[in-house]
């Protein structure tokens, strides 16, 4: 059994705002990004990641006189790139740079660890038919990630299910997205995938309570970095750059896919890709 967690970066909302000086005004890229952890090796990362949350808590307790649970201990890549955000929460706030520093590489250990595939979804907004709304672009990176984990599955482990864990959205939008899921499941995505071995409906948790969850917000955010910024090579996207998953076959990326098929994102890929 192979769990994927997943997050979101960017905003939904397709509507870029028009361009100012050859830029959109706002948001243009959105990023849906899985990390899966086979059901064997859970326990070793929950293990690294909790082992050093609470050697920071017992740390701060003794120093500070503050007693936090590990609900407290939520990483986040805006709360860690944004310094008024980092200021206000109950754990980072005590951290020293390099305590966070630290903790941050220790998420990306994982990865390689682990051997921990990535797969994600990048839509390009800029280039979306004007008709996209927030619901669809919702639901079509849920149905691209879906075939991702389905590829990856039928590859690599054929004999295995997967189950996808989400973050918590809401009773309704967690309703919407599961009664979604289950059409694919009954039948297929609209590119003929079927999703033979992911099974039941999407678990979805508080990202304070998964390590799962926040490993992906970071995949995530570095991705949508990476490539909002034109930069495949920002630091944090190389850890998560060397796992998305490729077959055995060939060099392409099939852990990563790029929407709709006319971004010039794809111009940044390998040629291979």
């Amino acid at each position: 059994m192979y769990l994927f967690y997943i997050d979101e970066t960017g905003t939904r909302d397709p509507d870029i705002g028009g361009f100012h000086e050859g830029k959109p005004a706002k948001d243009w890229l959105y990023v849906l990004t899985a990390i899966g952890i086979s059901e064997h090796r859970w326990r070793d990362f929950y293990r690294a990641i909790i082992g050093r949350k609470r050697q920071l808590l017992a740390r701060i307790k003794t120093a500070r006189g503050i007693d936090l649970d590990l609900d407290a201990t939520e990483i986040k890549s805006n709360w860690i790139r944004i310094t008024k955000e980092r200021e206000r929460h109950p754990f980072l706030s005590h951290l020293t740079n390099a305590e966070l520093r630290a903790l941050v590489y220790l998420y990306y250990g994982q990865l390689a660890e682990l051997r921990v595939p990535v797969i994600s979804v990048v839509i390009d907004k800029r280039v979306l038919r004007p008709a996209a709304n927030a619901a669809w672009l919702h639901v079509k990176a849920w149905e691209l990630l879906r075939e991702g984990v389905q590829r990856f599955m039928s590859y690599e482990h054929v004999e295995q299910k997967a189950i996808m864990v989400a973050d918590d959205m809401g009773k309704q939008q967690n309703c919407a997205l599961a009664m979604r899921h289950a059409r694919f499941l009954e039948k297929a995505t609209s590119a003929g995938r079927r999703l033979s071995q992911v099974v039941e409906m999407p678990l979805f948790v508080r990202s304070e309570l998964s390590e799962g969850v926040q490993l992906a917000d970071l995949c995530g955010y570095s991705i949508y970095r990476a490539f909002r910024d034109g930069n495949l090579l920002y630091d944090y996207f190389r850890p998560v750059f060397a796992r998305l998953y490729r077959t055995e076959r060939d060099e392409c990326i099939d852990g990563l896919k790029i929407f709709p098929p006319g971004s010039r994102l794809r111009d940044l890929l390998p040629r291979t890709s």
